[in-house]
């Protein structure tokens, strides 16, 4: 139950952050998406309120199919990244570290949709 009450709290400090540092995640959003800055909160807002949704037991499954499908939309990101000219000077193998972390909260996520609800 713990791993839970984590998870959900650490989305919804990484969403808040959406806002509270905007300007980090800007370089980071593929030239081909429109308004950035919305897509960033967009993003935080959805962090935020599916962190909040996994730590009650009556919203706890939407929450967790909703942050699978959310890091699985932020793959564009990430896929994106790999080209040399998205790179920001980031190294490939952290990139690739970033993809594989990337599918690891993925299975966290869905692992937890798994266990009883108290």
């Amino acid at each position: 139950m713990f791993q839970l009450y984590f998870m959900g709290i650490l989305y919804t400090l990484l969403g808040i952050l959406h806002f509270t540092n905007t300007g980090f995640y800007r370089p980071f959003m593929p030239k081909f998406l429109p308004a950035h800055d919305l897509l960033i909160y967009l993003s935080g807002i959805a962090e935020i309120l599916l962190g909040i949704g996994v730590l009650f037991p009556q919203t706890r499954s939407f929450a967790l199919w909703g942050i699978i499908a959310m890091l699985m939309v932020f793959l564009i990101v990430h896929v994106n990244m790999l080209f040399p000219a998205n790179s920001l000077g980031i190294s490939p193998w952290i990139l690739w570290l970033r993809i594989l972390l990337q599918f690891l909260l993925i299975y966290w996520a869905y692992t937890n949709l798994t266990k009883p609800v108290f």
